[in-house]
């Protein structure tokens, strides 16, 4: 105790109180009436009244809600005597502090000192007394005041997971970059437990300080903190740590832990694991193998009876991979259930390599047969991974063999059943990163003919060889007469279509005409130039064996239009018998003509005829 401090003379060696505390008096100082933790409340007796010191049995001293007080927080000492007890008297310790005195007592075996907002002024040691008629009271036990938020807060996490077995043990792990000399590490309850350590110094780490825990029983709250503090100032503590709570497993059921889709994702990808239990668990933990920290969601009921949580955890990354494993719980209590089946996530896309996958002897089997899917890479594999589409199970593993400047792994299916048929594709990975994949194969699809309904075992794997050769089954037959048929069709199609295209050039030299449309109305005065001009003779080559051939097409027109009849005539004469010549009505070939319009002498002109060659296949 600082012997400058204004007390009693030796509360508890000597025998006078001094004038300070007499009824009217104080000390003065700067400090403000609200510190009023470094008061003495009391009254006093007399002027120079007489006491015995250290006769009275020691008072009880606490704080509330607690010692370890936040910066600006309000906290209240409290200091309990006997019911003789006239006045109480409190002493901080390396401190100068005012005394004074209450006008009376709240109650009357007990006094309360309190902060309103607490501050590194109020931080240290206090111990309190009480005076009777006739004596002192021995002093109280020392009362540490903290007061935290001084410096940055550490991080705690614990060793080797925040989840343990009933009766198990943990260390903690209380880390910070600011150099502290001491770490404490404190437990929540109703009774604030604390340890102490020295703290250690590592290049990678910073500070550090370990805790072992334990053992660890389901009848009691186990959420920590950690604080860092200066040597030179032990009750100026940093920032607490975010609460580290230890998860007591194995006292309830376990959940399951289930993913909608392929445990096989690829960055960027929306992922939700769901943990589902048939107990009516209110809280459930997701934990990943290696992470210090725990995701917490409150649970959902279903009608069935069932409650769970789902744990989005968003756009797929790298930092997803890894084992999952999930818990269940009810509030305001450690219990935790057991943990659920272990759920591994693999991201693909990883590595810059791409295996290839084939099938052995054919992508389309009958049930009973035999089939091997061999996935192979020309780059360096540990590990391939068969993986089926729309599977929640885990792929397939088997380890690579190098043959032929080839990596390879052959999967053996046997027997074939319509469980085995789907999509499949395969992947490489490494030892050192069994949870990272490269991208995936070309899918390959796998046809189980005539298994309507049937559903066999899952595909096993067999010893890496391959699947023996076998012969050409039916299919493969109805598959080449089904290409021979489509050829053929797509010949005849060709075929149809150059035959329509020769005959459109036909019409078109044809139908090619340099006159102008109404040149039967310019020449009509002169029709034996009209018919020497528009007469074409050509020679057609006859593919026909007959020697003349009569066409007699006619195309109906509306009555008022007689002169849109066409007829076309072919006769043989006086030509060789492969010269055909057609007579072709100008009509048709001119919708407007000079029988419109009728000549001077009254009578309509004769009709112009058009001799063209035609081509007779």
């Amino acid at each position: 105790m600082s012997p400058a401090a204004p007390r009693p003379q030796d509360p508890v060696h000597g025998t006078e109180v001094p004038p300070s505390l007499q009824l009217g008096q104080r000390e003065e100082t700067a400090m403000t009436p609200a510190l009023t933790v470094l008061l003495c409340l009391g009254l006093s007796v007399g002027s120079r009244t007489q006491v015995q010191a250290g006769t009275l049995p020691k008072p009880t001293i606490w704080a509330e809600p607690g010692s370890v007080v936040p910066w600006e927080a309000p906290v209240t000492i409290w200091c309990q005597g006997s019911l003789k007890a006239q006045e109480y008297l409190l002493y901080k310790e390396r401190h100068s502090g005012t005394w004074n005195r209450q006008p009376e007592l709240e109650f009357k075996d007990k006094a309360k000192f309190s902060i309103t907002h607490m501050t590194d002024v109020y931080a240290g040691q206090y111990h309190c007394y009480y005076r009777s008629t006739t004596a002192w009271s021995n002093p109280s036990d020392p009362l540490e005041l903290v007061v935290t938020g001084m410096h940055s807060k550490p991080s705690l996490s614990v060793l080797p997971s925040p989840i343990v077995p009933s009766g198990g043990n943990v260390t903690l792990q209380c880390v910070s970059w600011t150099g502290f000399h001491r770490f404490v590490l404190m437990k929540e309850g109703q009774r604030q437990l604390f340890w102490t350590r020295n703290s250690q110094q590592a290049p990678i780490m910073g500070f550090w300080a370990l805790f072992p825990v334990g053992p660890v029983i389901p009848s009691l709250m186990w959420t920590f903190r950690c604080y860092g503090y200066y040597s030179n100032t032990p009750q100026e503590w940093s920032l607490p740590s975010d609460p580290l709570e230890l998860l007591i497993s194995g006292v309830l059921g376990k959940p399951s832990l289930r993913i909608q889709q392929s445990p096989v994702v690829t960055s960027g990808q929306n992922l939700t694991l769901q943990c589902l239990s048939d107990v009516s668990y209110d809280r459930f933990v997701l934990s990943k193998e290696g992470a210090r920290d725990l995701l917490h969601r409150h649970g959902w009921q279903s009608q069935a009876g069932l409650s769970g949580a789902d744990f989005p955890l968003g756009p797929v990354g790298p930092f997803h991979r890894g084992r999952y494993t999930c818990y269940g719980g009810h509030n305001l209590s450690s219990q935790w259930s057991a943990s659920s089946g272990p759920l591994d996530i693999l991201v693909a896309g990883q590595f810059p390599y791409t295996p290839s996958l084939r099938v052995q002897p054919g992508p389309t089997v009958a049930p009973g047969e035999n089939v091997t899917l061999l996935c192979q890479s020309l780059s360096s594999v540990d590990i391939f991974l068969l993986s089926k589409e729309g599977a929640a199970n885990p792929p397939l593993r088997l380890r690579s063999k190098y043959s032929s400047g080839l990596y390879q792994a052959e999967f053996s299916m046997s027997p074939v059943t319509s469980a085995h048929r789907g999509t499949y594709r395969c992947y490489g990975s490494f030892n050192t990163s069994p949870y990272l994949l490269s991208h995936p194969s070309v899918p390959v699809k796998i046809l189980v003919s005539g298994s309507s309904g049937h559903h066999g075992p899952p595909p096993t794997i067999s010893s890496p060889t391959a699947a023996p050769a076998q012969g050409p089954s039916w299919y493969l037959y109805v598959l080449i007469g089904s290409s021979v048929a489509f050829i053929l069709m797509l010949c005849l199609l060709i075929l149809f279509l150059v035959r329509q295209q020769r005959r459109g050039k036909c019409r078109k030299s044809r139908d090619a005409d340099p006159e102008p449309k109404d040149r039967g109305l310019q020449d009509s005065s002169s029709p034996a130039a009209t018919t020497q001009e528009e007469t074409l003779y050509a020679a057609v080559q006859d593919t026909w064996p007959e020697e003349g051939v009569e066409l007699d097409h006619r195309k109906n027109t509306q009555d008022e239009e007689p002169h849109g009849d066409m007829y076309a005539q072919a006769a043989a004469s006086d030509a060789p018998p492969d010269v055909t010549y057609a007579q072709l009505n100008h009509l048709t070939l001119r919708q407007k003509t000079s029988a419109s319009s009728p000549s001077q002498s009254g009578e309509p002109p004769a009709e112009p005829s058009v001799y063209a060659a035609l081509a007779i296949h």
